[in-house]
């Protein structure tokens, strides 16, 4: 299978690769993809330390591609979903901001709203 996940934190990746270590295996490719915005000054560092966690959480799988792309979140997931087309796409509930809010997120609906294929949708715990 090959999965895609969009993440914006370390959390997050955290999040989707405690999901996803039960789930891909070492025939499967995994590709994380944090988006970083023009407007906000910390997001390349957020999005590349988010990016550094997969390769060491999914080290069972197969292949595990991480890209930092710039733009919206939503459509650059669904870019790359349509590019590679892959099998599922895996998202966080919400940003894995520590002050954000504990509902459904932005992203996550825009995600959901667009999808042509499935989306898995993993909670991000408390910190």
């Amino acid at each position: 299978m090959q999965y895609l996940a969009g993440t914006d934190s370390v959390h997050t990746t955290a999040a989707i690769c405690d999901y996803l270590v039960d789930r891909a295996g070492p025939d499967d490719t995994v590709t994380v993809i944090a988006v970083e915005s023009p407007d906000d000054p910390t997001a390349r560092r957020d999005g590349e330390e988010a990016l550094n966690v997969a390769p060491v959480r999914l080290a069972t799988v197969g292949e595990v591609e991480t890209e930092l792309r710039t733009g919206t979140p939503a459509e650059a997931l669904r870019e790359a979903a349509a590019a590679s087309d892959v099998d599922e796409i895996v998202i966080g509930t919400h940003s894995g901001d520590p002050d954000a809010t504990r509902t459904l997120g932005s992203t996550a609906r825009r995600v959901l709203a667009d999808a042509d294929r499935p989306v898995v949708v993993v909670p991000i715990p408390d910190l």
